[in-house]
């Protein structure tokens, strides 16, 4: 079964493996595959459910919704999203505007069936809306029972630092931040990380097999798997298109094959198992598209690495990590 850790410095616990539906719900696979892998995921342990609004353009909420629908509410923590656009994409669909997060937890509740979230998270920062606006409105969502914690995601350390110090003016937990987080991508090890951990923040890491890199499918100088993310023309080949452009990236995770095996695990638990040894980890997010991949991954959890084979990692992966801090602001969006 699963372990459970706490979310930061609040008195939530979380199952350390989350099943996430980006890229998969209301998309690449069937709501009844869907339905199966969320099963599955509940027969493992698994009690703590990631999605966002934006997933599949509010499809994966509802597919997740009505595949939790009969569970014992209090046993479960669903978390959800709000920033990119929806719905038809009309002047305020998007964003961290008062306007945008009180229509949105509406929406999100509707199609998650449920009365409350137990984390709503900022699902980027808002360069064209005052901090002090959609912080504001995250205290009333929480005042309104709506959801229980908040949370961020891809925030750089000084914005999150400015959050929590609103947070705690007005009252309510930033208790969380979801960022990419894996072996071969380190960029919140540097500043965020530290920070964080400072302040009572977990990180909820998402893609810790770097989108399907780390689990040695892809092999140098030949084609991507059919049918794999690298395939996917609907958004998964995009992400994944950095690490797949770099042939060396792709013959030195063959080299971790050996470490993974001697710890009895796959090269996929192996990644899962990579990030969960930080401890300003709270838990690492899997997708799956098939119901026994749920299955294989959650014997991620619980797992240690020694630290001789933490270091082996590292001389085997080399300057093929991606560690540079500024990454996050790099890679987060624009003004609106």
């Amino acid at each position: 079964m699963v372990n459970y850790r706490y979310l930061g410095r609040s008195g939530l616990k979380i199952t350390e493996i989350i099943y996430g539906n980006w890229l998969t719900h209301g998309s690449q696979v069937e709501n009844e595959t869907a339905a199966a892998c969320v099963r599955a995921a509940l027969d493992a342990g698994i009690t703590t459910f990631d999605t966002a609004d934006v997933y599949a353009n509010t499809k994966a909420e509802s597919v997740l919704g009505e595949a939790l629908k009969g569970e014992r509410r209090a046993s479960l923590e669903i978390l959800t999203k709000v920033y990119w656009p929806t719905g038809p994409g009309g002047a305020n669909d998007s964003g961290l505007s008062r306007k945008h997060i009180m229509e949105s937890i509406d929406g999100s509740l509707q199609r998650l069936q449920t009365d409350y979230v137990d984390v709503y998270q900022a699902h980027r920062y808002d360069l064209s809306t005052p901090l002090e606006e959609t912080m504001q409105a995250f205290a009333d969502v929480v005042r309104a029972g709506k959801a229980l914690y908040i949370g961020v995601s891809e925030w750089t350390a000084d914005q999150i630092r400015a959050g929590h110090a609103l947070a705690g003016e007005l009252g309510f937990q930033l208790v969380s931040n979801q960022p990419q987080y894996s072996a071969l991508w380190r960029v919140i090890e540097g500043e965020v990380v530290p920070t964080s951990a400072a302040l009572g923040i977990s990180q909820i890491v998402w893609s810790p097999v770097a989108q399907g890199v780390l689990t040695g499918k892809y092999l140098p100088g030949q084609p991507a798997p059919a049918g794999s993310r690298g395939t996917d023309t609907k958004g998964g080949a995009r992400m994944i298109g950095r690490f797949l452009e770099q042939e060396q990236t792709l013959r030195r995770v063959q080299e971790l094959r050996p470490i993974a095996d001697e710890l009895g695990l796959t090269m996929a638990q192996l990644a899962v198992a990579w990030v969960l040894q930080n401890q300003n980890v709270a838990a690492a997010i899997i997708g799956a598209s098939r119901p026994e991949q749920v299955a294989e991954n959650v014997k991620a959890s619980g797992v240690t690495i020694p630290a001789e084979l933490l270091a082996r990692i590292d001389e085997v992966l080399g300057d093929s990590v991606v560690s540079d801090p500024a990454e996050t602001a790099r890679t987060a969006p624009g003004p609106r």
